[in-house]
């Protein structure tokens, strides 16, 4: 499916995970330092470039190393405000970082596939419409979670194998956002 068919403007919103879009992912582990934070090659020059073509740009992050104690919440936070001030710096813009701190097991969740997270930006921001949002990421269940909204889909391909099914598949985010 092309991008162009999408009918994208400014009315729509894009939704973002974060480790394997953004920023470089650990795998088996997590970003817990600011020191340990890599923004993903074009990324920031890719959210400069799309600044004002979107409504809103969240982030939708699972992040339990909070709830393993790994991290506090306010140090997931702070690496959240220095993300975002590094973004604005760059001329970019991101809206509001949600994360989802709970353990995979726990039965009161809002990690992705769950759909909370997307449920609490439309709360904050109501202008909100899943028809008109995009969700990038580079899992299945990113993937799981902007098709329960109805969200058109981006897998950023990586090294998981990833079966379930998107509307649309690149390299990166930022080749991804120059074909908007």
């Amino acid at each position: 499916m092309e991008i162009s068919s999408w009918g994208v403007d400014r009315s729509w919103t894009l939704f973002l995970d974060r480790d394997g879009v953004i920023n470089e992912r650990i795998f088996g582990g997590y970003v817990l330092d600011w020191n340990d934070f890599r923004f993903l090659p074009g990324v920031l020059e890719a959210l400069a470039c799309v600044r004002g073509k979107f409504a809103r740009i969240v982030v939708v992050t699972n992040q339990q190393c909070v709830a393993l104690e790994m991290i506090s919440q306010g140090g997931l936070e702070f690496i959240h405000e220095r993300m975002c001030q590094q973004v604005a710096d760059c001329g970019g813009n991101i809206d509001a970082v949600f994360a989802a701190i709970e353990l995979k097991n726990d039965p009161a969740s809002r990690r992705k596939p769950n759909t909370n997270m997307a449920l609490e930006a439309q709360r904050q921001f109501p202008e909100i419409d899943f028809s008109k949002s995009i969700m990038v990421g580079d899992t299945g269940t990113d993937l799981l979670f902007g098709q329960a909204l109805g969200m058109k889909t981006v897998l950023i391909e990586s090294q998981e194998l990833v079966t379930v099914p998107s509307d649309f598949r690149c390299s990166d985010l930022s080749t991804f956002l120059h074909k908007i």
